[in-house]
């Protein structure tokens, strides 16, 4: 599998946590998916690239949830 398909895949586990969990901090993502921490913020990015998640940073915490949540 190509990096670009391991993103990719990483992204829609993102995704499904984060419709399941509603708004989650990177960390709860992180242990929440399957994939390497790096892995799952690419997928992150990627999300938010396409304009499915947002992102606001509250404190020392980043967190993200699926637009229109």
């Amino acid at each position: 599998m190509t990096s670009i398909n391991m993103i990719g895949e990483a992204a829609g586990q993102v995704w499904r946590f984060l419709d399941e969990h509603g708004r989650s901090s990177l960390s709860a993502l992180e242990n929440g998916i399957e994939a390497p921490r790096g892995m799952v913020l690419m997928a992150v990015g990627w999300l938010a690239r396409e304009g499915k998640v947002e992102l606001a940073q509250e404190g020392r915490t980043t967190i993200a949830w699926l637009r229109g949540d």
